[in-house]
């Protein structure tokens, strides 16, 4: 009985691997959709967007963006996980629903680190922002840390929404710099754009992608940049860090596929958005998003994964960040 269990099981996986092949053989031979857990607008939507152009063209087949917001990139993140497993449906996020929710929210009805890591797009650098009629006169850092701590709580910081890597890099300034902030939670990025070029919310912590533009007009102001090095596209914008010491964070873009989706797939996957991620066309609109292009292999974009949970954890515990703020 035992040869006969252990023949049935050989048969059965041969049949799988064999079954897996032929699909990612005939893979895609239908539309596939891209989930992304932010409203249209910011760089978490126009990044893939951008990658998903190449896809059809290159398979002949639409990659269309649908877009699912809510609760931090949850509401998408949960619905691309329970998705078939067969590479049909693939999710678009910045770090929340892929590497820290989880650590926001222990009872989060799907489990990101199932999510097979496909690649990484691109890395684009988080700023201090602000357009608020009561930091006119603030013009540097310093002098933005000066007036946080002689009026504290009275700041609003505007973010995408708890959790978001807006909310925690606010909630890590906070922590880092000795200051108290009130926190608006936005659905995504481009509503907390609009307050903030409205002046009505006084500092948003966003990615340059998001903001650039409106930046380099003059529509907002970049107080500094949370990079190691001045940004190039921003030549005039110090680091925060050299007021803050050890403050950086840049806000990244993957795109993952659901839990159980087929290996040969999955290669297919990655190699193809490789080719996205190395196409000139594509590459420049992505810097014109003020990204660095990431890439690369199935290996190297898991162990990304693997150290910025790591790192995000650590956020998470020394700003003591809690889902009810």
């Amino acid at each position: 009985m035992s040869r006969w269990l252990v023949g049935i099981g050989a048969a059965l996986a041969a049949t799988l691997t064999l079954s897996g092949g032929v699909a990612a053989q005939d893979y895609p031979n239908r539309t596939v959709k891209i989930i992304v857990p932010f409203p249209a607008g910011g760089t978490a939507d126009a990044m893939p967007r951008i990658v998903a152009d190449f896809l059809t063209r290159k398979w002949g087949q639409a990659v269309v963006v649908e877009n699912r917001a809510g609760a931090g990139g949850n509401v998408g993140g949960e619905a691309a996980y329970k998705s078939d497993p067969d590479g049909y449906t693939l999710f678009s996020a910045p770090p929340p629903p892929l590497v820290y929710n989880h650590f926001l929210n222990p009872k989060l009805p799907f489990d990101p680190t199932q999510f097979i890591p496909l690649a990484v797009m691109g890395k684009v650098p988080n700023a201090l922002l602000t357009n608020s009629p009561r930091l006119k006169d603030v013009k540097t850092v310093a002098e933005f840390v000066a007036y946080a701590k002689a009026n504290p709580g009275k700041l609003n910081s505007g973010t995408q929404g708890i959790g978001t890597t807006a909310h925690l890099t606010s909630e890590l300034f906070a922590h880092m710099a000795g200051v108290k902030f009130q926190h608006v939670h936005y659905r995504g990025s481009a509503p907390a754009v609009q307050d903030l070029v409205a002046g009505t919310m006084d500092v948003a912590f966003d990615n340059i992608g998001a903001a650039g533009a409106l930046i380099r007009a003059g529509t907002i102001r970049a107080l500094g940049v949370a990079t190691e090095k001045p940004v190039p596209s921003l030549p005039n914008v110090p680091t925060i860090r050299e007021t803050v010491p050890g403050f950086v964070v840049v806000t990244w873009f993957a795109i993952v596929a659901p839990p159980k989706t087929p290996q040969a797939i999955v290669v297919k996957l990655n190699a193809d958005i490789d080719a996205a991620l190395r196409d000139p066309d594509v590459r420049k609109k992505l810097e014109n998003l003020s990204a660095e292009v990431v890439g690369g292999s199935l290996e190297a974009t898991a162990a990304f994964f693997k150290a910025e949970t790591k790192t995000w954890s650590d956020v998470i515990k020394t700003a003591n960040v809690k889902l009810e703020q």
